[in-house]
């Protein structure tokens, strides 16, 4: 039996966790709101908000040294790690702090601790500063997220080994970075770091980068991180790793030529997260987890328990931010407006924060095929628009698939300057359902990258 009753209890500040509860308080509903660590979950605290702070220093860092290219003088450039660190915790602090001040609305109580269920409808927090409560509610939230999956190589528990949350707590810039994973988080450390100065080898168990991605999105991200003076290894599993004297540690993985040992000063894991799940005992209200432990939800985001829900990372599928934030526009507009919206057919976008941006949308080519449909590709390099040529930035392609019937676009990969925000452009005329000709046909400021969509959309109309 609950000590205490609420109308809803949101576990986890995340993305959406954060702002639907304020929302359901403004409507009239008792809610609390259970965190057990700081305000804004993984997006503000050690995810998108520092990563991409840290990116825009390492950047700059890159821009600097190409100053000759475009006639500036710069000198020898460095960088001040600690210094990148402390503008990274200064945006940090300023999130948090924005988001706390939000959280003063009548019916709102934050309770500080850990929650586990107890039944269905009952939670008990483990308090911060001691002693426990006991809540029920008819509608709970879980917004747990997740975090970095554990490296269970042999030896790892014998050296240091950095995740995606510690690395960003250096005050020193590593000598030699050895990053396991070759998905966007150690792609995006991995450059970041090259730029600031460290030699970096990139370590893919996988035949190749980014694996759910098309394969020449994967060939040309590897160049672009080789022409950066990144060594990139795949089909290299790690066998085990150890220290090598010196600080230093010897990793060594097995290749498709033999066993191969990588000497590095730091090692940093990036292979996947994990959900947020345990502590919250889910059999405890008898909610499914999937085999990796993340929680089942139907497109509702209801889980196999009425009125108990969950949204962002912790349910699975594309761990994204914005996902997160349009999962509460859901239960928003489900838990207040009576509405039935759902996940079904949602379009969902994305970009890896290396450089140039890489931002896909929709389906690749390869989903397409595999789908049997009927699609005509084209696909422009940057060295073909003429402000990549202006601006020196020319590394990269604008790619699309369209369905050769409709003349719908279907998906679109965007990999170049500000490849995010061109990607976003299709994202636009994929929710208009616009044919590719209004693309090809659009009149778009000259001389921008955008231009380019004309010329990439207009090749549907050569001869196949």
């Amino acid at each position: 039996m609950a000590d205490e009753s609420y109308d809803v209890i949101v576990i986890g500040t995340s993305q959406g966790g954060r702002f639907l509860p304020i929302d359901l308080a403004k409507a009239g509903r008792k809610v609390a709101l259970v965190e057990r660590g700081h305000l804004g979950g993984v997006c503000v605290n050690i995810g998108c908000t520092p990563t991409k702070t840290m990116v825009a220093s390492a950047r700059l860092a890159h821009l600097a040294r190409r100053g000759a290219e475009y006639g500036v003088r710069t000198g020898a450039v460095s960088v001040d790690l600690a210094a990148v660190r402390e503008r990274k915790r200064a945006m940090v602090a300023g999130a948090r702090e924005n988001y706390a001040s939000r959280l003063t609305q009548d019916g709102l109580d934050v309770i500080e601790g850990e929650a586990r269920f107890t039944g269905p409808r009952t939670v008990e927090i483990a308090l911060s500063d001691g002693g426990t409560r006991t809540l029920g509610a008819s509608v709970i939230v879980i917004d747990t997220g997740t975090r970095p999956r554990p490296t269970v190589i042999d030896g790892a528990q014998d050296v240091p080994v950095l995740d995606s949350t510690s690395i960003m707590e250096l005050e020193e810039l590593p000598e030699h970075l050895v990053v396991l994973g070759g998905g966007y988080i150690g792609l995006e450390f991995g450059q970041m770091f090259r730029r600031f100065g460290s030699e970096v080898t990139i370590v893919q168990t996988r035949p190749r980068l980014m694996m759910i991605e098309d394969e020449d999105a994967s060939e040309e991200v590897a160049a672009i991180l080789r022409e950066d003076g990144i060594t990139v290894l795949t089909s290299a599993t790690p066998q085990r790793v150890e220290a090598a004297g010196g600080g230093r540690l010897r990793l060594t993985v097995r290749t498709l030529d033999g066993e191969r040992q990588i000497e590095g000063s730091h090692l940093l894991s990036a292979i996947g997260r994990v959900p947020n799940t345990e502590a919250l005992d889910p059999a405890a209200a008898g909610i499914r987890l999937s085999d990796r432990g993340f929680i089942e939800v139907d497109e509702y985001l209801e889980t196999s328990v009425p009125g108990v829900f969950a949204m962002g990372d912790v349910k699975g599928g594309p761990a994204f931010t914005h996902l997160s934030y349009d999962d509460y526009r859901i239960l928003r507009a489900n838990l207040l407006g009576g509405e039935k919206a759902s996940t079904r057919d949602r379009i969902v976008p994305y970009t890896v924060f290396m450089d140039p941006q890489f931002g896909r949308v929709g389906m690749t080519e390869r989903e397409a095929r595999e789908q049997k449909r009927r699609i005509r590709v084209a696909k422009l390099p940057m060295n073909a628009v003429i402000r990549a040529l202006e601006t020196g930035e020319t590394r990269g392609y604008m790619k699309a698939v369209v369905d050769a019937d409709t003349r719908k676009i279907l998906g679109a990969t965007v990999l170049c300057a500000e490849g995010g925000e061109i990607m976003t452009i299709i994202q636009v005329a994929m929710l208009g359902e616009l044919p590719y000709t209004a693309m090809a046909n659009a009149v778009f400021t000259h001389p921008l990258l955008a231009e380019g969509l004309n010329s990439l959309f207009e090749m549907f109309d050569e001869a196949p």
